[in-house]
């Protein structure tokens, strides 16, 4: 239901601003306008985590790029995101990046040292780079700016002269899995100085390559700079279908992120964000002379 994704939505937006504040589970609840209980419950069906876990794991994520790219002490990292002591945020942060926090800046550190070193051409696996201009624009994986865990995915632009040009971070896959279900694609973006557009996109093709259903938010874009907010698709599968390919896309300058995408079976109370493409055909030629014009 809409009103379960505004709430959902406003939410989150509430948690990335006050993340270095002390968050309680009733407030959340309240914000976003339910009871406790019923917002806990319809959280970790959206989100896929608890409240508690995702708060968890936006602080870790925040601390982790705190450590990589700040000398701040650990103790001091600890306090700023909520922890009571530096044994309590060890043992987290070691049972979800499988490292504590003094080995992980280290090891990471000469990680990252190598990799800028020996990449001169930035490959995503698994992702292709396309669109009308894709030269123009840069697509690679930045360990600074997460929203989970170690790493998100970004589109940006490099030599970009006008709104016209775009640029895509894609994959495609076959879509004989999920034929006949209704399929909800999510994920959390943020955005940098947006000129024109950045989206989320999903499209499911026949076997001709037709369009059968197809949202690219057009009618809700992002521009401009934005914080981490969840966005969703939502297609069914129809029984033609050969083809699913999704991606963020970039239109203009700027920059995207992307992290956490989902891709799951939803009912058929949620609703489809699909556009309509179609139009009616006429019945017969008209206007062949161009006169009708003529007032």
């Amino acid at each position: 239901m809409q009103v379960h994704e505004e709430a959902i939505h406003h939410a989150l937006t509430y948690i990335e601003k006050n993340s270095h504040e002390s968050l309680s589970a009733e407030e959340v609840a309240r914000q976003a306008g339910f009871s406790q209980y019923y917002f806990h419950r319809l959280f970790q069906t959206t989100v896929g985590l608890t409240l508690a876990d995702y708060i968890r794991r936006r602080r870790l994520a925040g601390a982790s790029a705190m450590l990589l790219h700040t000398e701040m002490g650990i103790l001091d990292i600890a306090f700023m995101f909520h922890f009571e002591s530096q044994e309590a945020f060890t043992r987290a942060f070691k049972k979800y990046y499988k490292l504590p926090p003094g080995k992980f800046r280290r090891m990471m550190h000469a990680v990252l040292h190598q990799k800028e070193e020996n990449m001169e051409e930035k490959t995503v696996t698994g992702w292709i780079l396309s669109g009308t201009d894709p030269h123009n624009y840069e697509m690679g994986i930045d360990y600074k700016h997460v929203h989970q865990g170690k790493a998100s995915g970004y589109l940006k632009s490099k030599t970009v002269m006008g709104a016209e040009e775009f640029a895509t971070m894609m994959q495609q896959f076959k879509a004989e899995k999920y034929v006949g279900k209704r399929m909800q694609l999510s994920c959390f973006l943020k955005t940098e100085n947006v000129d024109s557009i950045a989206s989320m996109w999903m499209r499911v093709d026949n076997a001709s390559e037709d369009i059968i259903q197809f949202d690219n938010m057009s009618n809700r874009p992002i521009k401009g700079t934005t914080n981490w907010t969840r966005y969703r698709i939502v297609l069914d599968v129809p029984e033609n279908s050969a083809i699913i390919s999704f991606g963020v896309i970039l239109s203009g300058k700027g920059q995207v992120w992307a992290d956490g995408f989902r891709f799951e079976e939803v009912d058929e109370s949620v609703p489809t964000t699909n556009l309509d493409m179609s139009y009616e055909i006429q019945e017969d030629p008209v206007n062949l002379s161009f006169e009708d014009e003529l007032v």
